[in-house]
């Protein structure tokens, strides 16, 4: 391995870009470190978000387009080629030592594929999660067994891991490196959170973030209707965040804009927050309430009480300041109650989380550094753990 060896990060979205900052900052100084982006962050329909991106400074190795214009599932599955067509033909021009990638995007998967022929070590950041109503669940899986080296959250995710073959030399468990962000990130107050977004400077607000089912199992205009019946009952202004490039994520955001077009009163729309103006909203938000990933690792790290919806984060671990609810009417209800009681509310703000102690990006970067010093072995095994 070279002297400076080129780490290359994937990155696809606000949401992993944010993850990605604590390793990114730790990383040594004589790596060369350097990013490749793709997919939400180069469509204008989710925010534009490649500008966060290239004003962080950090090096871009490649922007590589990976989205169509559709959101049904010829278009996620279109997509996923381009975007391994896209890194194959950079690989050529410039094949880095080590690939970075990180969770169950469509996107990091067909970037990983890409890197196979080209004999490319694969690092993989949260491994061994479940989430059993999102297809990304296959999505993670895959790449864990595409992976050499991997960084779960939790001892449970390890375990996973290792019950799939891999060699426990190589597995980590690291914690979140999200909760390493938290820790030591700015945060906005209420009056530039109102200057920037439109969420209420004094008033309370609850934050809604919500993503379509991707298993086949729901309607997604059935599910957004009775979110927001349901939502409209309750008498605090709601701040709507847009959903991720999943089929049904298009429709879903479009339901998003006209309801607080239609009822501004009630509702306001952030199609994207960026890490700093996520993490800030979640600090001030009366009660978060959707199906996202950051509601079920993040939240808890700001005491915030969640109501998370439906099947999309099944089987995923939680800390205790979460309420799980069908969807449907009723459940629903009762959970947003018992969100809002001042007893949970202490719960929650007492709640330890479960997805680590904010050092996981010291320990990525250690990993990593052994995994390079083996030489990188790019020859797996599948070992029997017992």
């Amino acid at each position: 391995m070279a002297f400076a060896p080129q780490i290359a990060v994937v990155t696809t979205s606000r949401a992993d870009f944010g993850i990605y900052r604590a390793f990114l900052e730790n990383a040594p100084k004589d790596w060369n470190l350097g990013l490749y982006v793709t997919g939400m962050h180069l469509d204008p329909q989710f925010g534009n978000t490649v500008e966060e991106v290239r004003k962080s400074g950090y090096p871009i190795l490649a922007e590589i387009k990976s989205l169509l214009s559709g959101d049904d599932e010829e278009s996620v599955a279109l997509s996923c080629a381009l975007t391994t067509e896209g890194f194959a033909r950079e690989f050529v021009r410039n094949k880095p030592d080590l690939l970075v990638v990180l969770g169950d995007r469509f996107e990091m998967h067909a970037a990983a594929l890409a890197a196979i022929p080209f004999l490319l070590p694969l690092c993989h950041i949260h491994g061994g999660e479940e989430t059993e109503g999102a297809i990304d669940n296959l999505y993670r899986h895959s790449l864990t067994k595409l992976s050499h080296l991997h960084f779960t959250s939790t001892e449970l995710a390890k375990r996973r891991v290792l019950a799939m073959g891999e060699d426990p030399k190589f597995v980590h468990c690291s914690g979140a490196p999200a909760i390493d962000s938290i820790l030591t990130s700015d945060r906005m107050n209420r009056k530039e959170l109102q200057q920037r977004f439109g969420v209420p400077e004094k008033e309370p607000f609850i934050l809604v973030t919500y993503h379509p089912l991707t298993t086949g199992n729901g309607d997604i205009a059935q599910e957004l209707e009775l979110l927001w019946s349901t939502l409209q009952e309750v008498p605090i202004r709601k701040v709507l965040t847009g959903s991720n490039a999943d089929v049904g994520g298009r429709a879903l955001n479009q339901f998003m804009k006209e309801i607080a077009k239609t009822e501004p009163d009630q509702a306001s729309f952030v199609q994207h927050f960026g890490a700093v103006g996520y993490y800030s909203a979640m600090q001030e938000a009366e009660l978060m309430i959707g199906n996202s990933s950051s509601g079920i690792i993040e939240a808890a790290s700001f005491g915030l009480p969640v109501v998370n919806l439906g099947d999309r984060q099944k089987g995923r671990e939680q800390s205790e300041n979460t309420i799980n609810a069908r969807m449907e009417t009723s459940d629903f209800k009762m959970a947003i109650t018992k969100a809002m009681i001042p007893e949970f509310r202490a719960r929650s703000a007492a709640a330890s989380n479960c997805y680590g102690d904010g050092k996981a990006a010291n320990r990525i970067v250690e990993g990593l550094q052994e995994f390079l010093s083996e030489g990188a072995p790019f020859v797996k095994r599948f070992t029997l753990n017992g």
